[in-house]
């Protein structure tokens, strides 16, 4: 069975070409922000994803090339998971790197929330705002339909607080998509939107 999400999004804006495959395939991505593309390769890599995006923003303050980003993996992410039948649903990490520490957890559960508790003592990652850094995991899970807890335990480097934050979404969230080997939808209501 394919697991993969589809998303061409354009807007006066940006525009956006992304598809992703949970159980793995090249990673190829290109935005006009840096920053950003370093980070969704993290997140692919962990994640096992194939993962191949082609984004361009109008050049504003790239806030919203990272925010349409966010919601177009969003969407393709919702589109790959389809009924959601088979799948683990929960994921959960402490995930370290080097004196920064993230909790992750993830619920396919089909209904968005987003506990972002992440601070960053800078204001810009190269071409990325720290203040999108939140910004884009809500794009992500109000369009995936998911719920995201990201918790910073310790850290004090930005760029590794935000590497670590995606590293962990990705290592979680590959837990909660692993296949189980059932054809059931993990929840007693029999439905998951």
């Amino acid at each position: 069975m394919s697991r993969r999400g589809a998303v061409s999004r354009s807007t006066s804006e940006t525009q956006i070409d992304l598809a992703i495959d949970l159980d793995g395939g090249k990673i190829e991505i290109s935005t006009s922000v840096e920053f950003l593309d370093h980070m969704l390769h993290a997140f692919a890599k962990h994640a096992g994803c194939g993962l191949t995006v082609r984004a361009t923003g109008d050049g504003m303050d790239n806030h919203h090339a990272i925010e349409d980003v966010g919601i177009a993996l969003g969407k393709a992410i919702h589109d790959a998971l389809g009924e959601k039948r088979g799948i683990a649903r929960f994921g959960s990490i402490m995930l370290p790197l080097d004196e920064a520490l993230i909790a992750a957890s993830v619920d396919i559960s089909g209904r968005p929330y987003l506990n972002f508790r992440v601070a960053f003592l800078r204001d810009d990652l190269g071409d990325l705002p720290t203040e999108m850094i939140g910004e884009f995991f809500r794009a992500v899970t109000d369009n995936a339909k998911i719920t995201l807890h990201l918790i910073q335990m310790n850290g004090h480097v930005a760029h590794h607080v935000c590497e670590a934050s995606f590293k962990a979404f990705a290592r979680a969230f590959a837990q909660a998509v692993a296949v189980t080997g059932g054809d059931d939808v993990p929840s007693t209501k029999g439905l998951l939107e």
